[in-house]
């Protein structure tokens, strides 16, 4: 028979095992969910940062200076550009923990304008 405290025998503990059990769960959901922001996050830096390049290119300058000066300091050595004709291509991985979850996950903007 069930005392005060509603325990049967053996169920001491349980709630903290299954907390336990939950932990690596909600671990492995934050880090996809925070991987999928810096996707994002990648790709709107990307399109900048190629939109740069072409500008630069437009109006007779360097166009790799110009889109590395629009990207943030970590990602300037993940970030491999280029030009053919009016076209400004970049690549950029995201920040990621596993590096070869980063090269999967990279991301490509392009942005044209009619060579001078």
């Amino acid at each position: 028979m069930r005392g005060h405290l509603g325990h049967l025998p053996g169920e001491r503990g349980q709630a903290s095992v299954e907390t336990v059990a939950l932990v690596p769960l909600v671990l492995a959901v934050g880090l996809g969910l925070m991987q999928m922001l810096a996707v994002g996050y990648a790709t709107v830096l990307a399109g900048g940062a190629a939109e740069a390049g072409a500008l630069a290119l437009a109006g007779g300058r360097d166009p790799d200076a110009a889109a590395r000066e629009a990207l943030p300091g970590w990602s300037e050595t993940k970030a491999k550009l280029t030009v053919t004709g009016g076209r400004v291509e970049l690549r950029l991985r995201p920040p990621s923990v596993l590096d070869a979850l980063a090269k999967q996950l990279e991301v490509t903007a392009s942005a044209e304008v009619e060579a001078p």
